[in-house]
């Protein structure tokens, strides 16, 4: 029986402090997704193993969110960095973010160092169409130590992770795997996050990576000349 939505967000944030013991983050910013938005992991991450978070707020947070939302809303202003590159699939990206420490000692939450907003613009450049995106977060990170262009880049940094994580769980429901005892989840993850990489190295332009495991599913050869596992794909092979 698969388990709902809920539970597989329970069963995240119980397993996300344990996680983070088996590694050295002192000093280190920890980014992670609304869901993981929780005032006992920021205490945890900054008392206890002397790190930051940088958090994203969204609905499960809502009075967070109200809170940092009202403020930029009430307090317009140029943004405080803008910068503008090419995304996947032919887009032009331009990411504006705003920040501030007025709601430092205002909101609900414990060691904020900063609030921030960050608007996404992309632009297809083959068919013209648009698409616009703000978010919201804040991290423990002060303002001298963290500038916009830095907070900027950290979400950027997790945004990748997120796309990465997003792929796995979409085509292989890796968040509902049966796959539970000793090594085998962190086995078969390595060989997804493998897979995963490859199949970007390979990938023509626009094509998806559902689109190539579906090719592939019905070509097992194009898979060994993915792997360098034949004479024509390696030239080291051939007698």
């Amino acid at each position: 029986m698969e388990g709902s939505d809920e539970e597989k967000q329970t069963n995240e944030i119980k397993v996300a402090a344990p996680m983070l013991n088996a590694i050295e983050i002192k000093g280190r910013i920890i980014t992670a997704d609304a869901l993981l938005t929780q005032r006992e992991l920021a205490r945890y991450l900054v008392e206890d193993r002397h790190a930051h978070y940088h958090f994203t707020a969204k609905g499960n947070q809502q009075q967070l969110l109200s809170d940092i939302t009202l403020h930029f809303q009430n307090n317009p202003k140029e943004a405080d960095y803008i910068e503008t590159g090419y995304g996947e699939h032919g887009r032009i990206e331009t990411r504006k973010i705003w920040t501030t420490s007025v709601l430092n000692d205002y909101l609900n939450f414990p060691y904020v160092g900063q609030v921030f907003m960050i608007e996404r613009n992309a632009i297809n450049k083959k068919t013209g169409k648009q698409s616009n995106e703000v978010i919201y977060g804040l991290t423990s990170t002060p303002e001298k130590h963290s500038p916009p262009q830095r907070i900027l880049e950290v979400n950027r940094g997790h945004w990748c992770v997120e796309s990465t994580h997003y792929i796995i769980d979409w085509n292989y429901d890796e968040d509902r795997s049966q796959i539970r005892s000793q090594f085998g989840p962190e086995n078969i993850t390595r060989f997804r996050r493998f897979s995963i990489s490859l199949l970007k190295s390979k990938k023509k332009k626009n094509e998806t990576i559902a689109e190539m495991m579906k090719k592939l599913a019905f070509n097992t050869r194009a898979v060994f000349d993915y792997l360098k596992m034949t004479a024509n794909s390696n030239p080291f092979l051939m007698s």
